[in-house]
């Protein structure tokens, strides 16, 4: 399926420093953890993330803003589900990361990477981040700490997003982070009761770490 954004709780902040991968590469080498952020770090899944993962899934504002409502989950199904991601070898083609908060290692939300295209060295990515950290600036983080993986590890060329276009949250979201808007999908997709456009963006690697 599509990898999408979503953060429907809407955007009040400005801009300010976006963060960048520049901030952790340098001329001759990597420079502190690539993987860590001020407020947050990204890790692997593990097996007792899945209540984070049913929460995620059970608040239906968030859901409505990124993706499809399904029918509800048994604890059970989410257990299986995490613990089967859990035991996935790292990256590949599609891949998910638990965004942890450092303050006191709650879990937050997290990123996902898909439908790769190795040849054009373009990617899609989404994020989640749940309603106790949203607001705050984690998916901001989250976001810039996994392009600059994607860019200067994997040597993608260029990220996009599709956004549904009500999401305004998400659209500021990605707009400071210097993605542009690349095209519209009109009445694309059907979510509560109504068709909706959706927004494409991208950004490429020079425009991240440039």
């Amino acid at each position: 399926g599509l990898v999408r954004a979503g953060a429907p709780v809407p955007w009040r902040g400005s801009c300010g420093p976006v963060p960048s991968a520049r901030h952790r590469y340098g001329v001759g080498g990597v420079v502190g953890d690539i993987w860590t952020g001020e407020k947050l770090r990204l890790r692997g899944v593990e097996p007792e993330d899945w209540r984070g993962f049913r929460d995620l899934a059970r608040d239906l504002d968030g859901v409505r803003a990124a993706d499809l409502v399904e029918p509800p989950r048994s604890d059970e199904s989410f257990r299986r589900w995490t613990a089967e991601r859990a035991g996935r070898p790292p990256g590949g083609e599609a891949f998910r990361l638990v965004v942890e908060d450092l303050a006191d290692g709650s879990f937050a939300g997290a990123v996902t990477v898909g439908e790769v295209d190795r040849r054009a060295g373009r990617f899609r990515m989404g994020v989640e981040i749940g309603r106790a950290h949203r607001r705050r600036g984690y998916a901001r983080e989250a976001v810039s700490l996994l392009l600059g993986y994607m860019f200067r590890e994997e040597r993608f060329h260029k990220c996009e997003v599709e956004v549904y276009a009500f999401n305004e949250a998400s659209l500021a979201l990605f707009r400071c982070l210097g993605f542009a808007e690349e095209g519209r999908l009109r009445e694309h997709e059907f979510v509560g009761g109504v068709h909706h456009d959706v927004v494409v963006l991208g950004i490429t690697g020079p425009e991240h770490v440039g």
